[in-house]
C-alpha cells in the first residue's frame, strides 16, 4: 500500500466505529432509557425498528440520489448528518419526539459504512481490495467493544441523552478527519436502473445479500433487546451488561482482525462460513446458559463464541460483493447495508411479540433457526459463478 492508502484505510475505520457507536448506542441502554421515559422495553423496541427501516431504504436511495458528488464531500456529509441527528436525539423532550427523530439520526450510516467502502475500493489494487474493505469495517468491531457499554454505563450514570451527546460529538470529530485525510476527485460512476438491475439480476450477489438480511435477522432478535434479558434471565446490573457486551465486542473485534489478516489467504466465501459457524455454535451456547444453567460464566463464554464471527461475517460480505463486481461495488454493498438494516427492522419487530409472549428464553432458539437459514443462502452463495459485471 501507498502513503495514500493507509491514512484512508485508518479513516474509514474511525468513521465506521462512530457510525457504529451510533447505530448500537440504543439497543446498549434500551432498558435505562424505556425506565427513564416510562415505557416498556417492547415498546422503546420501536425505536430500533424504525431506525433500521429507515437505514434499509435510506441505504440504496441515497446512494443512487448521491452517486454524483465526490466522495470525500459526501462521506463528511453524511458524518455531520449523524452528529446533528444525535444531538437532536439528545435534546428530545419525550419519546413521541424521539420517535421521529431517531430515524433522521441515522441515515447518515445508511450512506456513510456502503460508500466508504465503495471509495476504498477505487483507491487501492484488486489484490488489496478485500483486505482494506474488512480492515476499515473492524471500526464496527470497535464501536460494539466500546461504544456499546460505554453508552449503557454513561445511560446509567448520567442520562441517556448523555450517550446521544458523546455520539454527536465523535460525528464531528470523524468528519474532520474524513475531510483531512481522503482525496477529493474521487468518483463512482452515476448509478442507474441498469445498475441495480446488473445486481440483482446476479444469483450470487442476489444470495449474498439474503444471507446478510437473514443473519441480521436472528442476530437482532437476541441483540436488540439483550440488556432487558441479561437483567431479567440472570440478574446482571448495568455495569456487569456493559461487561458483557464488551467482551463480546472484543471477541468480535478479534474475530474481524483476524478475518481482515486472513482474508486474502482463505479467501471471503470460506471466511463468511467460518463466521456464520461461530455464531451458530454461540448461539446454541447463549440457549443453554441462558435458559438451562443460568450462570453469568456460561452466558459469557457463549457470548464470546457469538461475537468472534458477528462483525467478521458482515465484513466477508462486503468483501464478497466488492470482490465479485468491483465495478457494482457502490450499489451492491449499499444494498449490502440495506439488506442487514432490512434483517435489524426484521430481529427487532420478530424480538418484541417473542419477549412479550413467550418470555426472553424464546429469543435463543429462534435465533438459531433464522442463522441456519442464513448459513444455507451463503452456501448457495459458494455455488454461483462470478457475475458478469466483475472486472
Amino acid at each position: 500500500m501507498d502513503s495514500r492508502e493507509r491514512p484512508a484505510i485508518a479513516a474509514v475505520f474511525i468513521g465506521n466505529f462512530v457510525v457504529g457507536c451510533g447505530v448500537l448506542v440504543v439497543p446498549g441502554m434500551l432498558d435505562l432509557l424505556a425506565r427513564d421515559l416510562e415505557i416498556s422495553v417492547p415498546k422503546a423496541g420501536a425505536l430500533l425498528s424504525l431506525a433500521a427501516l429507515t437505514m434499509c431504504v435510506g441505504a440504496p436511495l441515497l446512494a443512487a440520489v448521491t452517486s454524483r458528488v465526490d466522495r470525500r464531500r459526501l462521506l463528511v456529509l453524511s458524518l455531520l448528518l449523524l452528529a446533528l441527528g444525535h444531538l437532536a436525539c439528545a435534546l428530545a423532550p419525550d419519546f413521541a419526539t424521539l420517535m421521529w427523530i431517531r430515524p433522521v439520526s441515522v441515515l447518515g450510516a445508511a450512506v456513510f459504512t456502503p460508500q466508504a467502502a465503495a471509495t476504498l475500493s477505487l483507491m487501492v489494487a484488486p489484490a488489496q481490495r478485500s483486505m482494506a474493505v474488512t480492515s476499515a469495517f473492524v471500526g464496527w468491531s470497535l464501536a460494539s467493544v466500546l461504544g456499546m457499554p460505554i453508552g449503557n454505563l454513561l445511560a446509567d450514570a448520567l442520562s441517556w441523552r448523555a450517550s446521544f451527546a458523546v455520539v454527536a460529538a465523535l460525528g464531528l470529530v470523524s468528519a474532520l478527519i474524513v475531510w483531512r485525510v481522503i482525496p477529493s476527485g474521487l468518483n463512482v460512476a452515476p448509478l442507474s436502473l441498469k445498475s441495480w438491475g446488473d445486481v440483482l439480476g446476479s444469483a450470487r450477489l442476489r444470495w449474498i445479500l439474503l444471507a446478510t438480511m437473514v443473519w441480521c435477522m436472528g442476530h437482532f432478535a437476541v441483540l436488540g433487546y439483550i440488556t432487558a434479558a441479561l437483567r431479567e434471565g440472570v440478574g446482571a446490573s448495568p455495569a456487569m451488561q456493559a461487561v458483557l457486551m464488551a467482551l463480546m465486542g472484543i471477541s468480535g473485534l478479534i474475530g474481524n482482525v483476524a478475518l481482515s489478516r486472513w482474508v486474502t489467504r482463505i479467501g471471503a466465501d470460506r471466511g463468511a462460513r467460518m463466521s456464520l459457524s461461530f455464531i451458530c455454535v454461540g448461539l446454541a451456547l447463549w440457549i443453554l446458559a441462558f435458559s438451562w444453567l443460568q450462570a453469568l460464566w456460561a452466558v459469557a463464554l457463549a457470548m464470546t463464541i457469538w461475537g468472534l464471527g458477528n462483525f467478521a461475517f458482515n465484513s466477508s460480505q462486503q468483501a464478497r460483493l466488492a470482490q465479485s463486481a468491483p465495478t457494482l461495488a457502490s450499489a451492491s454493498i449499499a444494498l449490502n447495508s440495506s439488506s442487514l438494516y432490512a434483517g435489524q427492522a426484521m430481529g427487532a419487530a420478530l424480538g418484541a411479540p417473542l419477549v412479550v409472549t413467550l418470555g426472553y428464553n424464546a429469543l435463543g432458539p429462534t435465533a438459531l433457526i433464522i442463522m441456519a437459514v442464513a448459513m444455507l443462502l451463503s452456501w448457495l452463495a459458494d455455488r454461483q459463478g462470478t457475475p458478469s459485471g466483475a472486472v
